[in-house]
């Protein structure tokens, strides 16, 4: 596929299966508990196993712990059954064409912020990493991203999010309380849980 045709989240993976290459199954990942191995294994399933899909997003809510320790269990079978480059590759070549996940639109909405951030979980886990700069149509494919995780991460005082860049937009979720400003990769990380290496200012 030429590079002017690939969309954010084709580019995000081939980028981060590259990464994965280069380092291998052993390196950390800001995941707590997961090296490359597990991480490569998640989006695997992720792309190959609907019947995991449900585990990864309801396993927190009530009644969902069947569910995340039975996607858990799948991840963790392809992870020890297959080589770590064959996992990564299947990772590369994406989901099967049945998948709705092969549809551009689709794989758009659900797989843009999913890459970043785990792109994100490899890199910034890595010694002497350094932010990378981003278009602002990449940043701004974001916002919305960031403003959704900034739901769950509110809580009952709620939040401003701003972005620090010209636009200066901002987004106000419940009554206020803290003000993130950063940029949208950034507010992205922060909100889904990854403020040890989201570079944001907290007021």
């Amino acid at each position: 596929m030429p590079a002017s045709s690939r969309s954010f989240a084709d580019s995000e993976r081939t980028d981060l299966a590259d990464l994965f290459d280069e380092l291998g199954p052993d390196a950390p990942t800001c995941c707590a508990g997961w090296t490359t191995a597990h991480l490569a294994a998640h989006l695997v399933t992720r792309d190959r196993r609907p019947d995991a899909m449900p585990g990864f997003g309801l396993e927190m809510l009530p009644g969902g712990a069947p569910l995340g320790s039975w996607s858990h269990r799948v991840e963790d079978r392809l992870r020890a059954a297959t080589p770590f480059a064959e996992v990564v590759d299947r990772f590369r070549a994406g989901p099967p064409a049945w998948s709705p996940l092969a549809w551009g639109p689709v794989a758009r909405v659900v797989n843009t912020a999913e890459f970043v951030i785990h792109h994100e979980d490899v890199r910034r886990a890595q010694p002497d990493w350094r932010p990378r700069p981003l278009s602002p149509a990449r940043q701004d494919a974001l916002w919305a991203p960031a403003t959704l995780y900034a739901r769950r991460a509110a809580g009952r005082r709620g939040l401003v999010l701003r972005r620090s860049d010209a636009t200066g937009v901002q987004k106000r979720i419940g009554s206020g309380g803290r003000t993130v400003t950063g940029e949208p990769l950034e507010l992205l990380l922060w909100a889904s849980g990854r403020r040890d290496v989201a570079r944001v200012d907290v007021s």
